[in-house]
């Protein structure tokens, strides 16, 4: 063989040693296609999360670290005419519990402290655990408005999923005077009753809001949006807490010497028609409701009508004087002392004979009354009751206010003419009354009620106007003074020097089919004489002891609370000395 074939022969097998198996090729390229592949993906995946559908692990990320915060607000202020507060918002805390961390991290095991929290709560232990074992819910209330220092005590337990929140309570530093005016709120700071609820709107502010973003520790890092509530508005108005408490005392008292069945009483200033009082009895302390029945919530002020009786009586003068039919000097023949109108008897308690304008005022003359009245024509006459009021809203605005109670007819008898003249066959509440008699005392000019300062408006109030003519107006208020005076029929309504004019009125409580033996006492009144300055109406309904007149009940009530409310007020007396008299003193009874 040859060196050329030897060598071609090397090289031969050489070139063999050198070629890289196929399998191996073929595995290095499924593993660059793999790795290219899953770069790809990641690549792909990261794009449509970013850019595509970013939206769910946003969501996802800001609900592990955005937070909203609720700025909290309270309610308004609600204050009388010189700032004092009648009610106001406190801070107080609520105990909330999360069902689902407290069976995750067994708080349900903690026993001894879930007594602790039931001790202080004054609440039943299993009641408190009951409330907690569906470990699904997120949410329940176990105790809502609960003290600082109670809340304190909770948050020393440290019961895992037992949590506290900040929220408000409302406070009547008054308590029961002027619980049926103001009203109350419920557990979640709503307007229930009174002002709270006519005015809840006003009252409730709107609450901001901040949205936090925190990291890991729970600390804040950023603020991302914060939004500023509506400030809740304060409510001042036109009672003065003085006189309102000097009211409330007296007809408290009075309810539980007579043993009457309620009481209320009414301060109106004449000039403005502001309502400086208005009580009743009984009450209720709206701070603990244990005591909160319906009875005792009701404002009987606006909301109870009652016949007013002889109260009425000042008006038929006053239709006869303002038609014309008699003047300020007439007299009026009563004599027999009764009539029958109509197959009914119309009297009075003895024979009269004939009497003044002003005796019939003084002594309570059915007679006297019933023959002005049926000397004027009918239109005349009830067109006098609708002017003066007493058919209509006094103006208060207040939830549950009654418009009294009077039937229209196309036909009027002269017995039911007659009995309209001493206040019978109509019902009127304590406020409409009193909106009458500061008419009478305003020279004729109606004004309406109104128990709010601010946030009221006098372009949306009712205005003024002028019913009757001043010159009437004053000489039936003159007359009005002789029956606080010795004869008149309420003595015990004089107020220590000042000149007092008002009017008494017993009137029986209608039944099925008549009336019964239960009274209501009124009197009415205004003072002082030469410059009058405030009315004030007191009501005491169902007396059940010997004295049933109100003479001898409302008067010398009356003559407590207006002699209080001017000295309050600062009015100087008119220099007419009158005897000091008290409940159990001398005078006559009177209707």
């Amino acid at each position: 063989m040859s060196i050329f074939a030897l060598d071609a022969k090397k090289t031969k097998k050489g070139a063999k040693q050198n070629v890289t198996p196929s399998f191996m090729q073929w595995r290095f390229m499924l593993v660059i296609v793999l790795v290219i592949a899953v770069f790809v993906g990641l690549g792909v995946r990261a794009a449509y999360i970013q850019v595509i559908a970013p939206d769910n692990l946003i969501a996802q990320g800001d609900n592990r670290t955005m937070r909203t915060k609720d700025m909290p607000t309270y309610r308004g202020i609600i204050t009388d005419r010189n700032g004092v507060e009648l009610a106001v918002s406190v801070p107080v805390r609520a105990i909330y519990a999360d069902p689902k961390i407290i069976h995750e991290q067994g708080g349900l095991e903690q026993y001894e402290r879930w007594e602790a929290l039931a001790d202080v709560l004054g609440r039943d232990v299993e009641d408190l655990r009951s409330k907690v074992q569906n470990p699904k819910r997120r949410f329940v209330y176990l105790q809502r408005q609960v003290s600082p220092a109670m809340a304190d005590y909770v948050d020393k337990l440290d019961i895992p999923g037992i949590y506290l929140r900040r929220e408000s309570r409302r406070y009547y530093p008054n308590g029961e005077v002027t619980a049926q005016l103001i009203g109350i709120t419920d557990v979640d700071d709503s307007g229930l009753e009174g002002l709270e609820r006519q005015y809840d709107d006003w009252l409730t502010g709107t609450p901001g809001s901040r949205v936090i973003r925190r990291d890991a520790k729970g600390r804040t890092v950023e603020v991302l949006k914060s939004t500023d509530g509506e400030e809740a508005g304060n409510l001042k108005l036109t009672i003065d807490q003085r006189i309102q408490a000097l009211a409330y005392r007296e007809i408290k008292e009075a309810m539980m010497y007579f043993q009457a069945a309620s009481a209320s009483a009414i301060v109106v200033d004449i000039h403005t028609g502001d309502v400086l009082a208005m009580v009743n009895a009984p009450s209720f302390n709206p701070n603990d409701r244990g005591n909160a029945s319906p009875h005792r919530m009701r404002n009987r002020t606006i909301t109870d009508a009652f016949e007013p009786g002889s109260s009425l009586k000042p008006l038929a003068v006053l239709s006869a004087l303002e038609y014309g039919s008699v003047k300020v000097g007439d007299t009026v023949d009563t004599y027999p002392g009764w009539m029958r109108l109509g197959g009914s008897l119309v009297k009075d308690h003895r024979n009269l004979g004939k009497l003044t304008l002003e005796e019939i005022i003084q002594h309570s003359s059915n007679m006297g009354t019933s023959k002005l009245a049926l000397g004027v024509p009918k239109p005349f006459l009830l067109n006098m009751v609708y002017s003066m009021g007493l058919t209509s809203d006094t103006g208060i605005n207040m939830p549950g206010e009654s418009n009294g109670l009077f039937h229209e007819r196309t036909r009027w008898s002269d017995f039911e003419l007659a009995t309209l003249s001493f206040g019978y066959g109509i019902s009127v509440t304590t406020a409409q009354l009193a909106r009458m008699y500061a008419t009478l005392a305003n020279g004729g000019i109606s004004m309406p009620l109104r128990v709010v300062q601010q946030p009221e408006s006098d372009v949306y109030r009712p205005q003024p106007q002028r019913v009757v003519s001043e010159k009437n107006a004053r000489a039936v208020l003159e007359m009005m003074e002789s029956v606080v005076l010795r004869g008149g029929t309420a003595p015990k309504a004089a107020v220590p020097g000042y000149r007092v004019g008002g009017k008494t009125g017993t009137s029986r409580k209608a039944v099925a089919g008549g009336y019964g033996d239960e009274y209501v006492n009124i009197f009415a009144g205004v003072a002082p004489l030469s410059d009058p300055q405030i009315a004030t109406v007191v009501l005491i309904n169902e007396p059940a002891g010997d004295l049933y007149y109100a003479g001898d009940t409302a008067a010398p009530v009356f003559s407590e609370i207006m002699g209080g409310a001017l000295q309050l007020m600062n009015v100087a007396p008119d220099d007419k000395q009158v005897t000091s008299t008290k409940w159990l003193n001398g005078g006559s009874n009177g209707g």
